[in-house]
């Protein structure tokens, strides 16, 4: 889906999986990102749950979601007739064909309400591709690199936004992006990134 229109309609609702979450907490903007962009943004119940697991090891990001939800700028999602149907049909099969429990939630929820899927994770984006052609999905770095971003926050926050996201969240980058990411942060920021592949590391990609 192209990045130029994938905001446009602001009654299109975004739904956040976990890992989008943790990308988002570690770029200390998380608020300020949220409010950025004028859709309704969301997470399901079964994402959010797995970020209350990681409270047990010592990570913060359910507590940061709790302080979105109560600000107002993220609401909880629970899935209803049509979102449930999608979600078991995610988890229950073999195990090249299921996704984990917020990862399926997330799917399921977007295509219920006919939002955008924030989700990272490669298995996850090839299943929808294949199952659901028509439902819009998103990486995080799309989100972060988007304008809206660059024009709430300003161009150098965005940029430094999304490098505490590399360096604290080991935030996941497709290789189609890699080359705009680099740009964005700095190549010679970018050559100091270890979570990013070698490639994006060296002086041309």
């Amino acid at each position: 889906m192209s990045l130029s229109s994938f905001l446009t309609n602001r009654r299109v609702g975004l739904v956040a999986d976990a890992s989008v979450m943790i990308n988002l907490n570690a770029t200390a903007r998380a608020a300020d990102i949220v409010k950025a962009v004028p859709n309704p943004f969301s997470i399901t119940e079964n994402a959010a749950a797995e970020l209350k697991a990681g409270s047990q090891k010592g990570y913060r990001d359910h507590e940061q979601l709790l302080e979105l939800i109560d600000a107002g700028l993220i609401r909880r999602a629970p899935l209803s007739g049509p979102g449930m149907a999608v979600y078991e049909s995610l988890i229950d099969g073999s195990a090249r064909q299921t996704l984990d429990d917020g990862e399926a939630a997330t799917i399921a929820y977007a295509k219920e309400i006919s939002g955008i899927a924030l989700i990272d994770e490669r298995k996850a984006r090839s299943l929808c591709a294949s199952q659901y052609p028509g439902l819009l999905v998103a990486c995080t770095v799309e989100f972060l690199m988007h304008d809206a971003i660059a024009l709430a926050i300003g161009v150098q926050a965005q940029a430094d936004a999304l490098l505490s996201a590399l360096n604290g969240a080991r935030m996941h980058v497709p290789s189609e992006h890699l080359e705009r990411l680099r740009t964005m942060i700095d190549p010679e920021r970018a050559a100091l990134c270890s979570s990013l592949p070698k490639t994006a590391r060296a002086a041309t990609v």
